[in-house]
């Protein structure tokens, strides 16, 4: 009895008012608000610091790496200059994959010498372009630009002038830009549409739900290509690998950040025009599911302390960048005590650039913190810019690839699909690869850790006494994040101290509805184990068919799930909360008794809800039993489908999270037979004995389950 007054104290706990459940809020999209809060000490930054850089690579399908194939690079057409030379130059990023652009070095090198990244923004061709002589001219007018001749390609006054410096410069195009031709710029930059012979289960295309569930996307093939840019930069034997800079303006700046942030070998930074609270990069290769979840710009910016940075304010969203999100990223250089590695260049009289002046602050900067012992403000001086016909990579001697190859793209993701299944499958085998390698992926997949399920109340509705046991209704407040979850929980008079957390696809009358209490939860209660179900997130009443999308007409999933979580990971967090509450409630679950066991079951489409929750909550979950109905991620082709997750498919697609249960006693029902994967785990683990598969009739699942519950 002293049981059951327990856990009757513990769901009547007063609750403090709350909101609606703030997920029901209009999406998030890349207009949002941004801000960054640097955590109170650097301990805790340093662990939101791994996280975030870990929720970067995740996104843009760099967790884990790509296995490094050869570059193969092929430099030619060396064009001597004044002081400098230029030199065409592409490799593979991947087998058959090209990355095309120029490389600038000093005339003589004497040592080792800085090396700079160079990324370009959207303007099309344009490492290759030339600016109009009216709009150069009104550029000078206004200050922005200083020269006639050399102004006309803002791309080569810079990679000239720091190569004049000392500097090695890798100026790479953006896919579909210039020479990088394997992918068109439409698709690239311009995908609008989702295409029927690209969405397909084998051989996908960018931007299918395929894609999107193994972390394939256009801006996680710009990363790469970056990563392997500075692979091949550091391979000149000149290159200083303590030396290394990354810049680059729009886009451009979008790739700087994320290049300085996820590859410790940039030792300088300067993103232009885009570390903001506001717009985050409206292309569709500045975007990617996952990658904004909770975070953004100034954030990723932040990411690089304490090594120098700089950036620029315009008359664009970054304008307020002065008194928004710079005070932030100052409050952290100042506690890593490198108040002066930080800098803003303001502009907000300049539109959207990399002019001449923003350049200059960047020479200045580079000149200042690799000690390059020119004077300061370094200023450029003019020159002649080269024309397109020799800059470009393509010739007879050199042939272009096919252009807008749709069998290149297939073949490139299937390539990267059967090197991370490699990868991940080596991982999976052993304990430490689970939890080192899968299990922090499945963690950024879900949007949450257990540890940060957060604060989580109890608000009475109900109670109904049954006899032998009390009926309590009620709402779960999570209070951290805003969330609530409606709850039923059958408290047996004899309460043995266990709980089982039933969850269903019908949502909390899978445990008692208007038919009575289910016979298999019948059966749990008559033995003393108190049982709890609940509707996860927009699960009560009828399932909408498709989940809700932002705004943008364009068809592309990481316009919303870059920053909103998926439904299924929204459910999920639900099941961490019902958790969390039942080990920590500020009364207990109450003072004089602790729950002794908590069990997790999931039934109609809430399986793998329960597994992905299950690889997140270690001990606090002492058993799972599910039903996955052979469910994969693998298999949906509607980015708005009510089970769709972003890389779900990608982390050994549902047996990945099921194997994540190791060592726990799992109970398996709707696979037939044991996974290969979730059979290696239980191996590895030495707890086979503690994996029962059930491959009795359906109807007698639950049943079969509620015996085992009570072993």
């Amino acid at each position: 009895m002293k049981h059951f007054i327990a856990f009757a104290v513990l769901l009547f706990v007063a609750a403090t008012a709350f909101s609606e459940d703030v997920r029901h809020q209009p999406l998030k999209d890349l207009n949002g608000y941004f801000p960054f809060n640097p955590p109170s000490t650097l301990n805790e930054w340093e662990e939101r610091r791994e996280y975030v850089r870990r929720q970067i690579l995740v996104a843009t399908g760099l967790w884990p790496m790509p296995s490094k194939t050869p570059l193969n690079p092929v430099i030619h057409g060396k064009i001597e200059r004044d002081g400098y030379t230029v030199e065409k130059v592409f490799f593979e990023s991947a087998p058959g994959f090209f990355v095309t652009g120029n490389l600038y070095r000093p005339t003589n090198v004497q040592g080792k010498v800085p090396g700079v990244m160079f990324a370009h923004g959207h303007r099309e061709d344009a490492r290759l372009y030339l600016t109009p002589e009216q709009t150069l001219r009104t550029q000078i007018a206004d200050g922005a630009e200083r020269f006639e001749s050399g102004g006309q390609s803002i791309y080569q006054s810079q990679c000239r002038q720091l190569a004049r410096m000392g500097c090695v410069v890798w100026q790479w195009d953006m896919l579909g830009d210039s020479d990088s031709i394997q992918l068109s710029r439409e698709l690239v930059h311009g995908f609008a549409k989702q295409r029927p012979e690209m969405n397909t289960t084998k051989r996908w295309g960018l931007f299918s739900p395929q894609a999107e569930a193994h972390c394939q996307n256009v801006m996680g093939l710009q990363t790469l290509n970056a990563v392997r840019g500075l692979d091949f930069l550091l391979s000149l034997p000149e290159v200083d690998p303590d030396r290394v800079a990354a810049t680059g303006a729009s886009g451009g700046g979008t790739q700087t950040m994320i290049l300085a942030a996820i590859d410790d070998r940039i030792k300088l930074s300067f993103p232009v025009v885009m570390v903001s609270t506001s717009m985050q990069g409206g292309c569709t290769c500045e975007n990617a599911s996952l990658l904004r979840v909770n975070t953004g710009n100034v954030e990723f910016a932040a990411l690089f302390a304490p090594r120098p940075q700089g950036m620029n304010t315009a008359d664009d969203w970054t304008r307020e960048l002065a008194t928004k999100g710079f005070p932030d990223l100052q409050k952290l250089y100042k506690a890593y005590g490198k108040p002066d590695n930080v800098f803003l260049k303001r502009g907000e009289h300049f539109p959207h650039n990399y002019n001449a002046v923003t350049r200059s602050a960047f020479y200045t900067f580079l000149n200042k913190h690799f000690e390059l012992g020119f004077q300061a403000p370094v200023l450029e001086q003019d020159f002649d810019p080269l024309p397109p016909e020799q800059l470009t990579v393509w010739n007879d001697k050199h042939p272009a690839p096919t252009p807008a190859d749709p069998e290149l793209e297939r073949d490139l993701l299937e390539w990267m699909t059967e090197d991370a299944e490699k990868q991940l499958q080596e991982a999976a085998a052993t304990p430490e690869g689970l939890n080192e390698v899968i299990r922090p992926a499945v963690e950024v997949l879900i949007g949450r850790s257990y540890a940060k399920t957060g604060e989580v109340q109890w608000q009475p509705a109900e109670e109904q006494d049954r006899g032998t046991y009390v009926t309590h209704t009620g709402t779960l407040l999570n209070k951290t994040h805003g969330e609530e979850v409606n709850v039923t929980c059958l408290c047996p008079n004899q309460w043995n101290g266990r709980v089982v957390v039933w969850l269903d696809g019908s949502g909390k009358s899978g445990v008692m509805g208007e038919d009575g209490v289910n016979p298999a939860v019948e059966n749990l209660v008559q033995a003393g184990t108190a049982v709890l179900g609940a509707d996860l997130f927009n699960q009560a009443g009828e399932t909408a068919e498709h989940t809700r999308v932002v705004a943008n007409p364009r068809e592309f999933a990481g316009y919303t799930f870059g920053y909103n979580p998926a439904l299924f990971a929204q459910r999920t967090h639900d099941v961490l909360s019902i958790v969390s509450f039942l080990h920590h409630a500020e009364s207990g679950p109450c003072p004089s008794h602790k729950v002794e066991s908590i069990a997790v079951a999931g039934w109609n489409g809430v399986g793998p809800i329960v597994a992905a929750a299950g690889a997140l909550t270690g001990k606090a979950i002492d058993r799972i039993a599910i039903d996955t109905e052979a469910f994969r991620f693998a298999q949906i082709l509607d980015y708005r489908d009510p089970m769709f997750l972003p890389g779900g498919a990608k982390y050994l697609d549902l047996p990945g999270f099921i194997a994540l249960q190791a060592p726990r006693p799992l109970w398996l029902a709707g696979e037939g037979s044991t996974p290969a994967t979730v059979s290696t785990a239980y191996q590895a683990a030495s707890r086979s004995n503690e994996l029962t598969i059930f491959t009795g009739e359906e109807e007698k699942q639950q049943a079969a389950a509620s015996a085992w519950l009570l072993k």
